[in-house]
């Protein structure tokens, strides 16, 4: 537990956090595009309904 620092002398932290906050990005993007591709979480839908 205590040698975890090493991790770092083998991934560039740079590329390790881009990539993170990429892939952080991509899993935000599909997960709202599956909502929004489902009758009861669609919310442009339901506002367009409710007359807002």
């Amino acid at each position: 537990m205590a040698k975890f620092y090493k991790i770092w002398l083998v991934f560039d932290p740079r590329r390790v956090f881009v990539a993170q906050g990429v892939f952080l990005f991509l899993l935000a993007a599909m997960i709202h595009l599956v909502l929004l591709s489902t009758d009861y979480y669609n919310w442009f839908e339901l506002a367009a309904q409710a007359g807002g």
